[in-house]
């Protein structure tokens, strides 16, 4: 009898794992399927007011890393080829020394998109405090969402659980299949839990007051392009 009982409680605590870790997955997956391209790819033909360009890594010298570069060389694009209005470059700034959305603003304004056409969010903490604050502070109901691959299907899933229509393109020039690759999709799978509880929870990131230099970037960008009659 104890041992029944003890094979009965392994597999619900397996069971409950296997929820756990499974279900955030496949929600993401959910929400996700469908609406994420790659750069340059036939099927690549989306378009939104903005691109929102998720934070990574920058080093000392205010260079961005090899990712966030392939990430901004993406926003380069859309902008270059009409796709959006405005770029907002979202990432961590909780240090004096550290400030991710500077070096990409300043990375984007050297590869020629117009500063004027840049918008800011220095609290970008996370791929969730990015969506809510893109939505609840600029204003960005629809957008395409620019990172890798292994991380577009939660910045999508994320952004659309908070209220925004949220499409991804991603660089074509990240490999799948090597060993960096496998390790940050091993990351998503336990970042996937942390989102959900994060949209099912209603955690308030830092907030403030309404910014409106994303619509002043659109409506600057929309002075400069030619009209469509």
């Amino acid at each position: 009898m104890g041992k029944r009982v003890r094979r009965v409680t392994v597999l619900l605590v397996l069971l409950v794992l296997l929820t756990v870790v499974l279900g955030p997955n496949l929600w993401i997956w959910h929400l996700s399927h469908g609406r994420i391209r790659t750069l340059g790819s036939p099927s690549d033909t989306s378009t939104a007011p903005v691109a929102v360009v998720l934070g990574a890594s920058v080093y000392a010298d205010g260079t961005p890393s090899t990712v966030l570069r392939r990430r901004l060389d993406t926003a380069v694009s859309l902008y270059a080829s009409g796709r959006v209005e405005a770029v907002l470059v979202s990432g961590d700034n909780s240090e004096m020394t550290y400030n991710e959305p500077v070096a990409m603003r300043a990375y984007l304004i050297e590869q020629g998109v117009p500063p004027e056409a840049i918008a800011l969010d220095y609290a970008g903490l996370d791929t969730y405090d990015t969506c809510v604050r893109a939505h609840r502070i600029f204003g960005v109901d629809q957008a395409i969402m620019v990172t890798q691959d292994f991380h577009a299907p939660r910045a999508v899933a994320v952004c659309r659980a908070v209220g925004v229509d949220a499409r991804g393109v991603v660089d074509a020039e990240t490999v799948s299949g090597t060993r960096s690759w496998w390790r940050s999709w091993l990351r998503e799978r336990v970042a996937a839990m942390k989102a959900a509880w994060d949209v099912v929870s209603d955690r308030q990131p830092i907030l403030g007051d309404r910014e409106v230099t994303v619509d002043e970037a659109r409506a600057w960008t929309r002075s400069q392009r030619p009209s469509v009659s």
